[in-house]
């Protein structure tokens, strides 16, 4: 499900639920997370997804698990957290999870047919305030809205233009670019990525209260549920706001 090859400088991690479009459950964020920390070796990580995609976001045969949000921030400040460089490869549909999992790491190498979007409003979905804010700071404030409020999607060449995206290849760019990083100065990267982190609010704290109950009151809602029915029933979903 989550293969590591760990062979030298680079480490690659690839979502491997193909039939899934490398949708999330349980057993892939776990997986993903030892992973990382078997990466012992490597100087640089570079994640990536089998058979066209990045990730399609999360399974949602087990998204209302309250577990599984929990994992799913565990793994998002895994990367994020981790000293090393981190390269996203995203081909295809990094949406939702998947859009969370890009922006979690450092730099993002996509193809034209990636496309990145937080579609959580079509399923009464919620993300956390840290996703709001790194997508904001990395894309910018008005594409933010319109992928979070509009539900909007931009496409791999759309997504470098705002900055989302730092560079246009495919997965082999992306590890050439890593292997150009992985012969940088350790302490260096390490430093610097912690710098670009404290820009940030500290992960996984929602130090203001009214944030937090709204994203509480989202996944306890009839609308999360009946989203999700819609989703699973292929209809449109009525939302009632409660």
């Amino acid at each position: 499900m989550i293969h590591l090859d760990d062979g030298g400088l680079v480490a690659l991690l690839t979502i491997d639920r193909v039939e899934r479009r490398n949708a999330l459950d349980h057993a892939a964020l776990e997986q993903l997370r030892d992973a990382q920390r078997r990466s012992v070796n490597a100087r640089v990580l570079v994640l990536t997804g089998a058979g066209g995609h990045f990730c399609a976001g999360a399974d949602l045969q087990v998204v209302e698990d309250d577990s599984f949000r929990t994992l799913l921030r565990e793994v998002l400040a895994v990367f994020r957290d981790d000293p090393r460089p981190v390269v996203a490869a995203v081909d295809g549909a990094a949406l939702g999870a998947g859009t969370q999992l890009a922006i979690a790491c450092d730099l993002r190498v996509a193809t034209t047919a990636a496309h990145f979007g937080v579609p959580a409003a079509k399923l009464g979905l919620m993300v956390d305030h840290w996703t709001i804010q790194r997508l904001a700071l990395l894309a910018g404030a008005g594409p933010a809205r319109a992928m979070l409020l509009g539900a909007d999607t931009y496409g791999g060449q759309e997504a470098l233009q705002l900055g989302l995206v730092q560079r246009m290849g495919s997965l082999d760019d992306a590890l050439r670019w890593a292997h150009e990083l992985a012969a940088l100065a350790p302490l260096t990267l390490a430093a610097m990525k912690l710098g670009l982190n404290r820009l940030e609010m500290p992960f996984g704290h929602l130090e203001d209260p009214a944030t937090e109950a709204a994203w509480s009151a989202a996944w306890g809602s009839r609308d999360l549920q009946e989203g999700i029915a819609a989703f699973r029933e292929k209809r449109p979903p009525v939302f009632r706001g409660r």
